[in-house]
Formats: structure tokens, C-alpha cells, sequence
């Protein structure tokens, strides 16, 4: 499994960091960064929810 965001739809409301802050983050400029691989077994439940969580539906998951 491997998340994606449509960056054209982020504004980087930090919805998603809030269930995943080691997977999700800001960076100083106010700009999602995914830690990059594939999510581990045991962190797919709190990307699954940060996914349908995401308030702009910018996020997806890719595989």
C-alpha cells in the first residue's frame, strides 16, 4: 500500500498528521510531505482513516 495526494486539491490542513504524524507531516513552507515506501502492515488502519479523513478528499491510495 503506498498513499498519494492530488496537490492541485491539498491545503495542507494537517487532518492527516493528526492520525498518522510518523507517515504524515508539514513542512516549512506549509507543504504535505509523505514519508515515501509502502505503509506498514501495522499503520494501515491510521492511513486508511486519514485517507477517508482528509477534508478535501486530496488524498488516495495508490497500491
Amino acid at each position: 500500500m503506498e498513499i498519494g495526494v492530488d496537490r492541485s486539491l491539498c491545503e495542507a490542513n494537517a487532518v492527516c498528521v493528526g492520525f498518522a504524524p510518523d507517515i504524515f507531516d508539514l513542512d516549512d513552507d506549509e507543504e504535505l510531505v509523505i514519508q515515501p515506501g509502502p505503509v506498514l502492515a501495522d499503520r494501515i488502519e491510521q492511513v486508511t482513516d486519514a485517507v477517508k479523513g482528509c477534508p478535501k478528499n486530496a488524498l488516495f491510495i495508490a497500491g
